[in-house]
């Protein structure tokens, strides 16, 4: 009997040990717009948790996958965040704090979120040992939905012309394109785990409705955060809650600087259709050209390094 492929991933997936060095990054790396530079910035703040822990529940995931092609996709795909976290927690440190931003009390509000809200116990509380793997099953499944995200919003990156043109740093520039580069090779594996382990089409609008709106408040809570501290921006009153931030969000997207609220509310219905199939999102060859030329991707000697496994 055919059995049908569990793995859609189209090229083998590799950690590239990169570095970027910030030490001649402004604040306002878009130069004159500080807004747009918050706003992108925050990522430093939001990722580093939550790719973490994408290491720790796919390591758990592992035994369940009996397709010998999708656990190597899996692996690579650990090896790959497990950098990217560590980059853009390097950002924080190297970059953000540098210039005097506090962000430590927001990345502890990310850091809830995971530590909490999904953990093997959330809140403390033990899962049924019967319910165990239906409870990994559904993270993955969010997982997934946030995957769409990072695919997406990685293939924006690649596209966008506008940073360069405004005179964005070449230094954030390289690391915003190397990880959605390898967020657009990696697109399929979180699809193809939740997949292979059972996960069904309903259940992918219930996770979509958690992971859209959670993603769009943090990334507004933490960025408003950041606006708030700027003298630039303060005097504005840039809050959650705010009509200016919402407002100056929608009219520098306008200037395609940043995708606009309704943008990112089209991709989110993507994951909603029967047929949704990430490889159709963005294209492997365009990541890999782009990797091709990476200033940081440049210093990877092309030597895969070991598996990382975090506790």
């Amino acid at each position: 009997m055919f059995k049908k492929a569990a793995s859609h991933t189209d090229t083998p997936l590799i950690q590239r040990k990169v570095s970027f060095d910030f030490s001649n990054t402004p604040l306002h790396w878009i130069p004159g717009d500080a807004f747009s530079s918050h706003f992108i910035s925050v990522i430093h703040t939001i990722l580093p948790a939550g790719e973490f822990f994408f290491c720790k529940l796919y390591n758990k995931a592992l035994p369940y996958i009996e397709d010998e092609q999708l656990r190597e996709d899996v692996k690579g795909f650990i090896k790959q965040e497990a950098m990217h976290a560590r980059a853009h927690d390097a950002g924080i440190a190297e970059f953000l704090e540098a210039q005097g931003m506090e962000v430590r009390s927001f990345i502890a509000n990310v850091e809830w979120f995971f530590d909490q809200l999904l953990h093997d116990q959330p809140f403390g509380q033990k899962i049924p040992d019967s319910m165990e793997k239906a409870w990994l099953k559904f993270r993955l499944g969010i997982i997934a939905a946030v995957e769409h995200f990072t695919c997406v919003l990685g293939k924006y990156a690649l596209d966008n012309t506008e940073w360069d043109e405004a005179g964005g740093d070449p230094v954030v520039l390289d690391l915003l394109r190397w990880h959605g580069a390898e967020e657009v090779e990696h697109r399929s594996v979180a699809f193809d785990v939740y997949k292979h382990l059972g996960g069904r089409y309903p259940m992918r609008y219930f996770q979509m409705f958690i992971v859209f709106p959670v993603l769009m408040g943090l990334w507004a809570k933490g960025s408003t955060h950041m606006m708030a501290q700027d003298p630039l921006l303060a005097g504005k009153k840039p809050r959650l809650l705010g009509l200016f931030y919402w407002m100056e969000w929608q009219r520098v997207a306008r200037t395609e600087r940043l995708p606009s609220l309704f943008w990112l509310a089209k991709q989110a219905s993507h994951y909603f259709v029967p047929w949704y199939d990430p490889v159709k999102e963005a294209s492997t060859e365009q990541a890999q050209a782009y990797l091709a030329t990476s200033p940081a991707a440049a210093k990877f000697n092309g030597t895969p390094l070991k598996a990382v496994k975090v506790a």
